[in-house]
């Protein structure tokens, strides 16, 4: 069996320039995120919004970038995967922008509804869907769970280093006399810099990341009802349906909510916190490379199942340690093994469709979970607030992530990817 450290270098080096550079975008883009996920809700506390409304923008903030996400992830086989990548780059600067500007919830509103912000340093937008489409298309069946994780390790360092560097960042200035509000809001600035950075990358792509062309010759309604999918239709629908239930569950504790609860609960300063996310998101990543391994001796599916169960064991422990180091070390025995499930997800995602329905797929399991997110910040906000439930959106999301693994493997279980199915037989 070839370990990971080797494999991915070559795997890589075989596929071109293109790939190095979704590499770079991945990081960029995670990096930002990471940063403004440990300040957002301090932010905007600070800016004078209660918890309530704090919740509601951040449920709208996933709508909208559900909504984003459904058409440029459903036309970028047809209109042109570069061109989606680099309207969400925009979209994404303007929303840092606009949230750096005011203070006006109103204002704030419209600029999480049609930008891309991220609350839980996770990705949001249609970023995601389209290059797993280009990276699945540049690499073969037996290396793309692989690439894709270490193309998931790239994404956890980066949102630890965002992380030590938005919370690092917002405490220096403080320190320097700045008030805490404009402190968050460099880090806002900062991630609207970002952005520009990550249009500069996607301007650069060839055109070797575009679906096939006999693809982009079908022209539907913008709106078409098979979403960009015809013969995976099913499975994808049934895919993203518990896809919507795992992240309905991981909205509960999205890590702009956990920074608000360390802070709250324990004192935890902001320099502190985003330490405690860069430890926890390096051996977030470091999990995921074990993930290629583990697949090809027991299979996607399993892998998905038999690493993110236990897991979601250990978040159930968490709100009920009595000191913060303890609910800290808990949370990060919890991430060195939480990210396993996410390249072998994407992996058989992109496995069991055709591969002109990759970007389409990818983006409708990435929107049903964005939908899923999205719904649960609202329900957790009067949670958080309230002292004596704070722990509860911990119950919450791993009891509903452990009723999410056992129905993906009663469903999934005994439907390998055609390259597992031929190892087998």
């Amino acid at each position: 069996m070839t370990g990971p450290a080797v494999t991915p270098p070559a795997a890589l080096a075989s596929a071109g320039g293109d790939v190095t550079r979704l590499f770079l975008t991945r990081g960029v883009r995670l990096f930002a995120y990471g940063a403004l996920s440990v300040v957002l809700v301090l932010h905007l506390a600070a800016a004078g919004l209660s918890e309530a409304r704090i919740g509601l923008l951040l449920t709208l903030t996933l709508l909208g970038d559900t909504a984003l996400s459904l058409v440029l992830t459903t036309r970028a086989d047809l209109a042109g995967r570069r061109r989606m990548l680099l309207l969400g780059a925009a979209l994404m600067v303007g929303a840092g922008l606009l949230f750096a500007a005011t203070r006006d919830f109103w204002v704030l509103l419209a600029a999480a509804t049609l930008g891309i912000i991220s609350p839980s340093g996770n990705e949001v937008g249609p970023f995601l869907a389209i290059e797993q489409a280009a990276l699945s298309q540049a690499v073969p069946g037996e290396r793309r769970t692989q690439v894709f994780a270490w193309y998931t390790l790239t994404g956890s360092f980066a949102t630890a280093a965002g992380a030590l560097v938005g919370g690092g960042l917002s405490e220096a200035l403080q320190h320097a006399g700045w008030a805490p509000l404009a402190s968050y809001r460099a880090v806002v600035v900062l991630y609207a810099v970002l952005g520009l950075g990550l249009a500069a990358l996607f301007a650069g792509l060839g055109p070797d990341v575009e679906a096939p062309a006999a693809r982009r010759d079908v022209r539907p309604p913008l709106l078409s009802p098979g979403l960009g999918l015809h013969r995976s239709r099913g499975v994808v629908l049934r895919l993203s349906g518990l896809f919507a239930v795992d992240a309905f569950a991981g909205g509960f504790i999205v890590q702009a909510w956990v920074a608000w609860w360390l802070h709250q609960k324990f004192g935890a300063g902001e320099g502190l916190i985003g330490a405690v996310f860069m430890v926890a998101n390096v051996l977030a990543g470091l999990s995921a490379l074990w993930a290629a391994s583990l697949a090809r001796r027991f299979g996607l599916v399993n892998t998905m199942v038999f690493t993110h169960l236990p897991s979601n064991v250990l978040l159930l422990l968490v709100p009920l340690m009595p000191t913060m180091w303890l609910a800290v070390g808990v949370l990060f025995l919890r991430f060195s093994i939480s990210q396993m499930d996410v390249p072998t997800r994407q992996s058989y995602t992109m496995a069991v469709v055709d591969p002109d329905e990759r970007a389409a797929a990818a983006g409708v399991t990435g929107i049903a979970r964005t939908i899923g997110s999205s719904l649960s910040p609202l329900l957790a906000a009067p949670l958080y607030a309230a002292p004596a439930l704070a722990g509860v959106p911990f119950l919450v999301c791993g009891l509903l992530k452990i009723g999410y693994d056992l129905a993906l493997w009663r469903a999934f279980s005994k439907a390998p990817p055609p390259e597992e199915a031929a190892r087998r037989g």
